[in-house]
């Protein structure tokens, strides 16, 4: 909604395409999971990838695997040595996300973890210098809280859905949870003097914001 339809078309067109493996889990996705429009795809993941090969991580921390989509493409960009953890609450499409982590040869990279994020992100004693946020949208303000102490100096977070198909310009509705934690979440980082940062309209808003 952010950007002209056949301008998206024409960037699509023009950017690297997926390879094989990514193409099958977009297609394998759409055959047999609810709400398939939550896989980052090829443009959004051509971006994490670019990023993480950028910043080159030692340790990423991915909050919502879903079936792994952007996790291959962040775990492209991993150091030598590098891990990245990924947190899923529902245990009924791990197993899924594995397999294809096997297949993309990544599966001694990745450490899977199922459950409530809340919980799980407190356990890990371990930095970060990349955190990738695309979990349950009432929860943004609490991840933030819990994984800043975890964000190395000069490490990077993203997190996804920032726009929130364009409900966060409109008034602040009680009932409706998800957008009211999404506009907590972005002033929370935006008013944050230890963070700058910036949103991008990359579908549905992504945000992009370094430890300083």
């Amino acid at each position: 909604m952010f950007i002209d339809p056949k301008i998206e078309e024409y960037i699509q067109k023009l950017t690297t395409p997926e390879d094989k493996l990514l193409k099958e889990l977009n297609r394998q996705t759409h055959l047999k999971m609810l709400n398939p429009r939550m896989i980052s795809g090829a443009y959004q993941g051509k971006l994490l990838e670019f990023i993480s090969r950028m910043i080159r991580p030692e340790n990423i921390l991915e909050i919502g695997t879903f079936t792994g989509y952007s996790t291959i493409c962040m775990a492209k960009g991993l150091a030598p040595g590098g891990v990245i953890r990924t947190i899923e609450i529902n245990d009924e499409i791990t197993g899924f996300a594995e397999s294809f982590f096997r297949c993309a040869g990544l599966a001694d990279k990745i450490i899977q973890y199922t459950g409530n994020a809340l919980d799980i992100i407190e356990k890990i004693d371990r930095s970060f210098d990349l955190i990738f946020i695309d979990g349950e949208k009432p929860e943004y303000p609490d991840y933030y809280r819990l994984v800043m102490p975890k964000l190395k100096k000069g490490g990077f977070l993203l997190a996804d859905n920032v726009l929130w198909n364009g409900k966060v310009l409109k008034e602040e509705d009680s009932s409706d949870p998800s957008t009211s934690a999404v506009v907590k979440f972005n002033n929370m980082v935006s008013n944050d003097p230890l963070m700058e940062s910036v949103i991008i309209p990359v579908r549905d808003g992504m945000l992009i914001a370094r430890k300083i």
